[in-house]
């Protein structure tokens, strides 16, 4: 994979145009800290091994797309013209604002965004602490879903409207100096037509881990890149990776390969890039193990912050409940026993079938107790059991015996009291298909 780039310091004239696109970037060791200087002088990333860039057109696997379809661009809102339906993206050439070699990728696109982010919730995105660090930059900043170019030598130049999103609020943000860097948030609205991104829940990733990074490398369109590993996890707020991103990466969502979860947040690394003994402008190249490597803010450290999920409201209730209230007196000693009739206008389907009777009596031991279907199956509920205990007042699941009744009607309650001096009363009952 390639690494990232810092763009060297040769002169101030040429270099401003150079550190200004980077300046989503990360810092680099050696230089000064980035977060007590200007934006300028931010720093990117670099390319480890051979360039796992690819374009959206040219990824086949369906989980990397479904990801990327949940990745947005930072842009700044004075790169976007609404025009109808749709927003028109403008920017400058990439490869004629940096001085790129010929032999540099994509330096025929256009770079439009400064950072990169990722949905998380529905109407929250995550992305670098650098890239928002106060409401002006939020507010001054759109939040574009499918900034790519989905057909090969078609370059996007516009979007439709509604994949563009404004701020509503930071919700958490943090930036220290070789340390954690994240943000998060609330967009304008929620997201209806793109599904968030899970991330690890739990624990964390293991050194060789293989990686990808989904975001906007040098403001570019979407770059899908593959072939990332995990040199360090021994930073409690971040790990060290060698992935092949740039300014423009910052904020970009750092998957693992193998289950698709979000390992952390892309935030800084090395050099972009050096200049050729041509005069023009190449990505740095780094082997897989050389140069500093590229800072993932760890996904475990954000979580906290990223609201939770609505929880959904429960289905429909399908229960149905039919009850009687009888206070019929039970015949002491009768074989005749009451009988009570409770219509039921459905059957039970597919639920479970209850029954609930609340009979009082002082020695139930002398009760017998049985239920008949609208088609004649019975089940019996109590069979002189109990003992010298008094009353019932209990729920029979009777399910067994009545879930393939197949008619509506007549449900038949019949209690008989088969011996002398003791007396009751069925006071009421229920049958309830759940």
């Amino acid at each position: 994979m390639l690494n990232k780039k810092r763009i060297l310091k040769i002169s101030l004239g040429a270099l401003t145009t150079l550190m200004i696109l980077q300046s989503c970037a990360a810092e680099n060791a050696t230089e000064v800290d980035v977060y007590s200087a200007s934006k300028e002088n931010v720093n990117s990333h670099v390319i480890y091994g051979s360039d796992g860039r690819l374009d959206l057109y040219q990824v086949s696997d369906d989980t990397l797309k479904r990801l990327a379809d949940s990745t947005v661009a930072l842009v700044k809102n004075d790169k976007l013209i609404l025009q109808g339906h749709q927003v028109v993206i403008t920017g400058d050439n990439y490869g004629t604002r940096l001085g790129l070699c010929t032999s540099e990728r994509f330096r025929e696109q256009n770079a439009s965004a400064y950072c990169s982010g990722a949905l998380v919730g529905e109407d929250t995105i995550i992305t670098a602490g650098h890239c928002i660090q106060t409401v002006a930059d939020c507010q001054d900043t759109s939040f574009v879903f499918g900034y790519a170019v989905k057909t090969a030598s078609i370059l996007p130049s516009a979007v439709a409207a509604t994949e563009v999103y404004r701020c509503k609020s930071i919700i958490k943000q943090v930036l220290k100096s070789g340390g954690a860097d994240y943000a998060v948030i609330q967009l304008d609205r929620k997201v209806s037509n793109h599904v968030a991104l899970q991330m690890r829940s739990t624990g964390e990733s293991v050194i060789g881990d293989e990686l990808v990074v989904i975001g906007h490398p040098s403001g570019l369109p979407t770059k899908v890149t593959t072939g990332g590993k995990v040199r360090s996890i021994s930073h409690p707020e971040f790990l060290v990776a060698s992935v092949d991103t740039y300014g423009g990466n910052s904020g970009s969502a750092v998957f693992n390969a193998r289950t698709g979860l979000i390992e952390g947040i892309l935030v800084r690394g090395e050099t972009d890039f050096v200049r050729s003994t041509a005069g023009c402008v190449v990505s740095k190249v780094c082997t897989e193990e050389a140069c500093r490597g590229e800072d993932i803010t760890k996904i475990s450290v954000v979580r906290p912050f990223i609201p939770s999920p609505p929880v959904p409201p429960p289905p429909p209730s399908t229960s149905q409940r039919y009850s009687a209230v009888v206070n019929v007196a039970i015949p002491d000693r009768s074989s005749t026993g009451i009988t009570h009739s409770l219509n039921v206008s459905s059957i039970p389907g597919n639920r479970k079938v209850y029954i609930s009777v609340n009979i009082t009596h002082t020695y139930i031991g002398d009760l017998v107790v049985k239920v008949t279907s609208p088609s004649g199956k019975v089940a019996t509920l109590h069979q002189r059991a109990g003992g010298s205990s008094d009353n019932i007042n209990k729920t029979y699941e009777i399910t067994s015996i009545f879930s393939n009744e197949a008619q509506a009607g007549a449900y038949k309650i019949a209690v008989q009291d088969l011996a002398f001096l003791d007396k009751g009363t069925l006071n009421s009952w229920t049958i309830e298909f759940k």
